[in-house]
């Protein structure tokens, strides 16, 4: 699986950005899928997860600091995952990666891979 992310940018506080991952590979539906962040000088957190599909409704996960503001979703009709981030705030300023399990549901293990990292940018 190769995951290319983007959609990065400088935006104002306030501001909406969508981030998009395409992903190759025939597995891509059954993978589970993540966004994780990087700000300056602290370590990569994962904000936001999505299920692989499991003939169910995908479960997800969203980080405290993102819940209410931004959605993950996915089309695995484009192979493509996204990330919806509303009323960003400076705080949200980071690079952001998108990433995939080798399982239908995430988990604390680092992921099996990663795409390159997309810049997002808030200013006040």
């Amino acid at each position: 699986v190769q995951l290319q992310a983007s959609g990065g940018g400088l935006v104002q506080a306030g501001d909406s950005l969508r981030l998009s991952c395409a992903a190759s590979g025939r597995t891509f539906s059954s993978y589970a899928m993540g966004w994780f962040r990087q700000a300056p000088g602290k370590e990569r957190e994962l904000i936001a997860s999505i299920s692989g599909l499991s003939g169910r409704d995908f479960a997800t996960y969203y980080r405290e600091s993102v819940k209410g503001r931004f959605t993950i979703s996915r089309d695995n009709g484009e192979n493509t995952l996204y990330l919806r981030m509303n009323n960003l705030k400076p705080e949200d300023t980071a690079v952001y990666y998108c990433a995939s399990w080798r399982t239908i549901l995430w988990s604390t293990s680092a992921p099996d891979y990663w795409g390159q990292g997309t810049l997002v940018t808030v200013s006040s």
